[in-house]
């Protein structure tokens, strides 16, 4: 294996495929930040959810909302919290109700109309996601997600989405992580910037 080669070729292919989020995402990310604002503004929350790398992009994204992102700003909290880091709920509801339950019980729980809930799947085929969604309609509450691999069966399940157009694992995820960046300093620009 020519290592340096392969370096280069997975840079280059990140790289691709950001460019290809610029072509055909840019409307997607502004409709999400601008959801992202209403929400918060109205007094309500944003919930996350993911499995995998997807649940570590989640509380990723809900920290930096939570915390904040860009230094150079003095904000409040943003409310935000990612429904994956609590491994005594997500434990129990695996065992008691099964894991294909587990954030539609949160939901469910924590939900209330008006919040949003933002689903993150590289497959678009989360079945634990897409029942998630289906309570949080019944709830009156936003579904986004943000996916990969042409949306998969999440994207006839949520309001708003951003569909990364690849199909690599690896390179929707760091789309991922960009695109959630991007949507939170959107967000604290537009809701505390000067």
């Amino acid at each position: 294996m020519d290592k340096k080669k392969f370096i280069i070729d997975s840079l280059k292919e990140s790289a691709n495929v950001k460019t290809l989020v610029i072509e055909h995402c840019l409307n997607q990310i502004i409709e999400v930040a601008d959801l992202f604002c209403n929400c918060i503004r109205n007094g309500n929350k944003i919930m996350l959810c993911g499995n995998g790398g997807s649940a570590a992009d989640a509380q990723h994204i809900a920290t930096e909302l939570m915390i904040r992102l860009a230094h150079d700003l003095q904000r409040p909290a943003i409310a935000a919290i990612a429904l994956s880091t609590d491994c005594s709920n997500l434990t129990a509801g695996g065992n008691d109700i099964g894991f294909e339950n587990i954030f539609m019980r949160n939901v469910e729980g924590i939900g209330k109309k008006g919040d949003i809930l933002f689903g993150i799947s590289t497959s678009g085929n989360s079945m634990n996601i897409i029942k998630a969604m289906r309570k949080a309609k019944e709830m009156a509450i936003t579904r986004i997600c943000l996916l990969g691999m042409g949306g998969g069966k999440l994207i006839n399940e949520c309001d708003s989405y951003i569909l990364i157009p690849s199909n690599n694992v690896q390179r929707i995820q760091e789309a991922h992580i960009t695109v959630g960046h991007i949507l939170t300093e959107l967000t604290e620009r537009t809701l505390y910037g000067s």
